[in-house]
């Protein structure tokens, strides 16, 4: 990694923000079945700051996950969290940071904004998708319980998002 300073940057950004999406899985208000967190708005920050690389750490950040640190939502951690209602959320965070990533990486502000938007919608639909399957929910109940509600935060997310990454720029 000596010279390649792009390598060396990615790992910096992909350190920085699996520490930020663990912090931002603390901050949560208890909600049934899905909590409110700030995972989102770190997945999409890092999409907006890391381009397509943004993958890396949201990757890196459901395996540790998994593997048993507790960095999901209020400690949780364990193959569980991804086969519980929550899962399609974490899914949904590598397509969503993919999909921001890609949007970032033009330079156009429509381009940029429908990107945002789309992620965001990205993660609901995979969680409301999981809690199909995993809750055995119909359609309009997951889409009452896992994306009705949080659609205000997601637009507040992609908002806050927008507006800091234009000043990283």
């Amino acid at each position: 990694m000596f010279g390649d300073l792009e390598r060396s940057r990615a790992l910096a950004y992909s350190a920085v923000f699996i520490g930020l999406i663990a912090l931002g899985s603390w901050i949560s208000i208890p909600f049934i079945p899905v909590p409110f967190t700030l995972q989102t708005l770190f997945v999409l920050l890092a999409g907006a700051v890391m381009k397509r690389r943004a993958v890396l750490p949201v990757a890196a950040y459901v395996i540790l996950g998994t593997l048993g640190l507790p960095i999901f939502h209020n400690g949780m951690s364990g193959p569980g969290v991804l086969l519980g209602p929550t899962g399609g959320y974490l899914a949904g965070f590598l397509v969503s940071a993919l999909i921001v990533g890609l949007a970032y990486e033009h330079s156009s502000r429509p381009f940029r904004i429908a990107g945002l938007a789309i992620g965001t919608a990205v993660t609901l639909l995979f969680g409301m998708a999981w809690l199909m399957i995993s809750a055995g929910m119909g359609f309009f109940p997951a889409f009452v319980a896992g994306v009705l509600p949080f659609i205000p935060g997601g637009i507040l997310k992609a908002v806050v998002v927008y507006i800091i990454a234009e000043r990283l720029q």
